[in-house]
């Protein structure tokens, strides 16, 4: 630390750090544009200027940009006397800025609006004519318009240097300057949504959200955890008029930090949808036409069943729904809802980390990590805010590098400049190419028990009393080394597997070679992905049993209760036609139409995350809280309501107290009675408008705010500022700071850790230091022509988001992925299906860089359950081929297909 003076004020501040991020950790105000806490400093906008002094004589100084300035000790700055040349610099960069701030929808969030008034800025001299562009179409979730822009480069800094996008970029030069694709269409990063966030202007716009849009100060918002994947990533979806309008981000350092995916942004279409159940419906048997049921019959109904039925619980509901419905019908009768294989894996996962001496990686974790071997995920299409801290983490390389320099981390271009394309060791063992190769040292295509027993040989390379794997080739033994080599060699080495690829064998392995990893001194990083939002939390209720989804379908009950669950995605159809076709009674709690409810005898309407609180578990087995953003009509409720009559927070308790090392689960929130000098948590922003005029249909007076009986956030703009207590964050804001921006105002340092707000609770802490191993064990290879193995999609594998109309517009429907030398012994042409032995005929794709005999069968997509198919199939040319009318083969993006439009059977 080193002392400098700003203005005459004294600061101690951190001398790795740039002057800008310092000056902003310490409460005073700097404008800036191009500089973003994640993304280091490049000195384009010439915002942050200051006045730096060479000695205590110098009464001149001299012009330097704060983001490019390192503080020394003693060293003198004023942030005031270079306030005329940030004015002169932002009337330069506002003569071809449009005069559209009334209708711009960034206005009042936005940063260039708020720089503009810190620079002191009020009067445009210039009158002559303006730079105008045209246009693109970027796709179905960000708008485009270019005459906005004020050449900050944020949007390519994010998008290619960040995220890793190769198809949008910067074009011409000077005040022609153009950010866009080299011809319109959907942008094909995952994360492309960020720009909507990273952009200070207006030219990048939440497409879905300008559909319906609002003011942000006239969204009711609450702190939320996205549900799309197993990240669980902080989230602050608004809402207004009773429709849920948008999703950002919320700033958690440990978890997703700046940036959402855009699964995880675009997809709470859903909750507003046409599919969208919104009264309970109850009918005596199967074949007779449903009635509308009130909430004290339903609720009748459903506990006469569950004294005779079963449980099916999700691993998409929350914490305490899953655990309300097991206190309903009892711990034996208590079913996971998930294959008997996934609950096996969720819960060797829970025992691998507490059994093993690892270190469970966060997000953060993943991004500092030297050297990384993935086994048989695909994270960018399942957990996707792992693969952007990824192509993080082979940058440490390059950083490495600089401090060898004496170069400052925050020098990003220097950086980029110096290591070129050198990049931190990146192994993956995959069937399949994934969006993450054009980053790796090397990618391994193979089965999952081809990349699991490389794992296991690695494993033992690293540690000799690892099980060792016999009769391995030159090649594999060749290659075994150089990933082993690699991983002892780092830092911070980090493994990293999952449920995706369906396999235990695969988990083992990783868990193995963390552990071999391990030198008493420093621990392996170590990430297993789960398949949902709320799988562990699912997996840790069920570790005094093994109640799946395999053993309610041969139960033999009579009455069933299935909570958020459709069941079809789970197992065989015919299994689940069997075992509905069995039950006397079949109650279903649920947000949306789905395959089971339709044949159910009662229905009951549940709340979606934005309409109920409750906790998640992600795959850190990191415990977080989620808040309603508002309250639904009266019919829907949560599913909490339902199934218990205790209160949400009481739930929440007993929950923690049955859950082992469950005690934090209860800390998440400041407790029921928590408030600030007598007030709660708003939900509204304090220029939050409208209210009287939002009920006039029904009063001309203004109502009584809606009450949240049970939560510590009011339905109103009344209550406690976060600038007073954000204890429960919410949205950030700052006098002068109306954007996003404003978050630093409420960190620790800026970038670092919110001050108040909490990361979550870990509930599982490796405590180990004794190696154990897993022991490889050899499966035969499946009877069938063709081994399948899973394929997931960001956009459609997911069950809710894929019900978003932004979304299916990127979505496809299912297809079989193919090698090209097993297409032509089919005999496949351009135009022709592929008939599946028992389950109809598909279009096909050619995927170069899938192992012959093998093929890829997607997760999730509309037309071919996965469930439905064994462990090899056989397939042939389908006769009578038409493809059909959802089949978007554009929409399949992967590293090894051909940049062409192809509508079936083309090179992909």
């Amino acid at each position: 630390m080193v002392k400098i003076t700003v203005d005459g004020k004294v600061l101690e501040v951190d001398e790795s750090k740039n002057l800008l991020e310092e000056v902003l950790s310490q409460g005073e105000d700097l404008p800036y544009f191009c500089w973003h806490p994640s993304m280091g400093s490049v000195g384009s906008c010439r915002q942050c200027a200051v006045i730096e002094y060479a000695n205590d004589e110098d009464e001149c100084g001299r012009l330097n940009m704060a983001c490019m300035t390192s503080p020394r000790e003693g060293a003198r700055y004023s942030i005031e006397k270079a306030s005329k040349f940030r004015a002169q610099a932002i009337e330069s960069i506002m003569i071809n800025h449009p005069h559209d701030c009334p209708v711009c929808e960034e206005g009042g969030e936005c940063h260039l609006q708020d720089m503009t008034v810190m620079s002191g800025h009020n009067y445009r001299r210039y009158d002559g004519k303006k730079k105008t562009h045209t246009n693109q179409y970027l796709g179905p979730f960000i708008g485009h318009e270019m005459n906005r822009c004020i050449t900050c480069y944020r949007c390519v800094r994010f998008y290619k240097d960040y995220a890793g996008g190769t198809d949008f970029g910067p074009q011409a030069s000077h005040d022609n300057t153009y950010f866009g694709r080299w011809q319109e269409g959907p942008l094909e990063s995952e994360f492309s949504g960020n720009l909507a966030e990273v952009c200070p202007t207006g030219v990048f716009t939440d497409k879905p959200f300008s559909k319906h849009y609002v003011r942000k100060w006239d969204l009711q918002t609450a702190p939320s955890v996205c549900t799309g994947c197993s990240v669980g990533c902080n989230t602050n979806p608004g809402e207004r008029y009773g429709t849920l309008r948008r999703v950002v981000n919320r700033f958690n350092d440990e978890v997703n930090g700046y940036f959402l995916c855009d699964r995880g942004r675009f997809g709470t279409g859903y909750v507003n949808g046409d599919e969208r159940i919104t009264v309970s419906m109850t009918r005596t048997a199967h074949d007779v036409a449903p009635h509308l049921a009130s909430t004290d019959e339903a609720r009748a109904q459903l506990q006469a069943m569950a004294a005779n039925g079963i449980g099916i619980g999700s691993p998409r509901a929350s914490l305490e729904a899953n655990f309300a419905l097991k206190e309903l019908v009892g711990a034996e009768n208590f079913y996971a809802g998930i294959s008997a294989n996934e609950l096996a894996m969720s819960k060797q996962i829970l025992d691998i980390y507490r059994s093993r001496p690892v270190n469970i990686a966060s997000i953060k974790d993943i991004e500092a990590s030297d050297a990384v071997l993935i086994l048989g995920e695909d994270v960018t299409n399942t957990a996707a805010r792992l693969a952007l801290a990824l192509r993080q983490s082979v940058r440490n390389l390059g950083k490495k590098m600089a401090r060898d320099m004496k170069f400052p981390e925050w020098q990003d271009a220097a950086i980029r400049q110096l290591t070129m394309d050198r990049k931190s060791p990146l192994y993956i063992l995959s069937a399949h190419a994934t969006r993450l190769d054009d980053i790796a040292a090397r990618v391994e295509i193979g089965t999952a028990a081809d990349s699991a027993r490389l794992g296991f040989a690695i494993a033992h390379e690293i540690d000799s009393s690892a099980p060792a794997v016999h009769d391995l080739n030159a090649d594999e033994k060749a290659q075994v080394t150089t990933i082993a080599n690699a991983l002892k060699e780092a830092g911070q080495p980090l493994i990293i597997s999952g449920t995706g690829a369906m396999s235990q064998a695969l988990i083992a392995a990783a868990a193995n070679i963390a552990t071999a990893l391990n030198d008493g001194d420093k621990k392996a990083n170590l990430a297993l992905v789960s398949a949902e939002a709320n799988s562990m939390g699912l997996a840790l209720l069920m570790e005094n049993s093994s109640n799946s989804l395999d053993d309610a379908i041969a139960s033999k009950a009579k009455a069933a209760i299935v909570l958020e669950n459709d069941l079809y995605r789970r197992a065989p159809g015919s299994s689940v036609d069997s075992f509905i076709g069995s039950l006397d009674q079949l109650a279903v709690l649920e947000s949306l139409k789905t395959r089971t409810g339709e044949q159910a005898n009662l229905v009951l309407a549940a709340g979606t995350f934005a309409e109920t609180s409750g906790t998640f578990v992600n795959y850190e087995v990191r415990a977080q809280h989620y808040y309603s953003v508002f309250k639904p009509v009266e019919a829907i409720r949560p599913s909490t309501f339902w199934l218990s009559d205790k209160k949400l927070s009481e739930l929440t308790q007993s929950c923690a107290d049955s859950i082992s090392g469950g005690e934090g689960i209860a800390s998440l929130t400041p407790g029921a009675g928590f408030s600030f000098s007598g007030m709660k948590v708003p939900r509204q922003q304090h220029r939050y408008s409208g209210r009287t005029a939002m009920r006039a249909n029904i009063n001309v007076h203004e109502p009584k705010q809606e009450q949240d009986e049970e939560g510590i956030l009011t339905y109103s703009m009344e209550g406690v500022s976060a600038l007073k207590d954000a204890t429960v964050f919410n949205t950030a804001w700052a006098g002068g700071w109306n954007s996003n921006q404003s978050v630093f105002k409420f960190q620790t340092h800026t970038g670092g850790a919110l001050k108040q707000a909490g990361h979550g609770h870990c509930l599982v802490q490796s405590t180990a230091t004794e190696k154990s191993w897993s022991d490889l064990v050899e499966t035969e290879k499946p009877d069938g022509d063709f081994e399948v193995f899973p394929l997931y999609h960001l956009f459609g594998s997911e069950e809710l988001t894929a019900k978003t109309d932004a979304i299916k517009e990127k979505a496809t429907s299912a297809y079989i992925a193919i090698n090209q030398a097993d297409a032509g012994k089919l005999g496949l042409q351009a135009s022709d299906g592929v008939s599946v032995e028992h389950n109809g005929a598909v279009p096909y794709i050619i995927r170069s860089s899938i192992a012959p005999g093998t093929v890829g069968v997607p997760v999730g997509l509309q037309g071919l359950n996965f469930r439905d198919l064994p462990a090899a199939i056989a397939l042939a040319k389908a006769a009578d081929w038409t493809s059909p009318s959802e089949w978007q083969a554009g929409n399949i993006i992967v590293s090894d297909k051909a940049p062409v439009n192809v509508e079936n059977g083309g090179e992909a």
